[in-house]
């Protein structure tokens, strides 16, 4: 039976903080810790690209991860109507970065549309006996 837990946050600088720590949390204790790092910079690059592109203000996100045998499935959706897209950016460009290194760092990637809104969906390949791969 697959493992799954959600939280929402609130349109504000310390949620991206609060989502990455929300999800430390749930995967240490479902035993899933060999792609922690990716995980969490991948939660914080999600939940910032919602706050500064799809949170309308007064509204939240959420964060959701769905551990099924050897799949972690993160998601975060928000009720924006910002599109999601990975930008190719000069050498001298300070962002615009994020998704394509969170793209680079998942085994999967995509958007799902709703209305409103959407979800920014990722899938990592991992270890459930809790070894840490280096």
């Amino acid at each position: 039976m697959p493992l799954s837990r959600q939280r929402r946050f609130p349109r504000s600088l310390v949620s991206v903080g609060a989502a990455r720590g929300f999800a430390l949390i749930t995967l240490t204790e479902w035993g899933i810790t060999d792609r922690r790092h990716d995980v969490r910079l991948c939660v914080s690059e999600l939940a910032t690209n919602a706050l500064l592109h799809g949170v309308p203000p007064g509204r939240e996100f959420s964060l959701r991860l769905v551990a099924d045998g050897s799949l972690l499935r993160v998601e975060v959706r928000d009720s924006g109507g910002g599109r999601v897209g990975v930008r190719h950016c000069g050498a001298d460009e300070c962002g615009g970065r994020g998704l394509r290194l969170v793209k680079a760092l998942s085994d999967d990637f995509g958007v799902t549309p709703h209305v409103p809104g959407k979800t920014v969906w990722l899938t990592f390949k991992t270890d459930l006996s809790g070894d840490e791969a280096q």
